[in-house]
């Protein structure tokens, strides 16, 4: 029987793909953030995440961190390339579609 279930929850380390807030002249305007930029900051915290992964892995096999929090940052990581292998098939999917696209 399962004593605790609280620990499950450091599973959903996944991040919201929401806007920052936006920064240059941008902000000073009000202005939503570009799509580029909110793509540049998704790419920068999957990578971190994946990063974050890695490290905590070889921690794992040194004997420095446990089972537990090694779990649950390697399916972070897993999760977080799922996401971006998924962003990219949609990318190329488009930009398939738009090549097909009679001018």
């Amino acid at each position: 029987m399962i004593n605790s279930l609280g620990s499950v929850s450091s599973v959903d380390t996944f991040t919201s793909i929401a806007p920052k807030a936006p920064t240059g002249a941008g902000a000073a305007a009000g202005a939503s953030p570009e799509f580029s930029q909110v793509l540049a900051d998704v790419a920068t915290d999957a990578i971190g995440t994946v990063r974050t992964g890695e490290a905590m892995a070889i921690s794992g096999i040194e004997g420095k961190a446990s089972i537990q929090s090694v779990v649950a940052a390697v399916m972070a990581a897993e999760q977080t390339l799922q996401a971006a292998v998924s962003i990219r098939d949609k990318v190329v999917s488009a930009y398939q579609e738009i090549s097909r696209m009679a001018i």
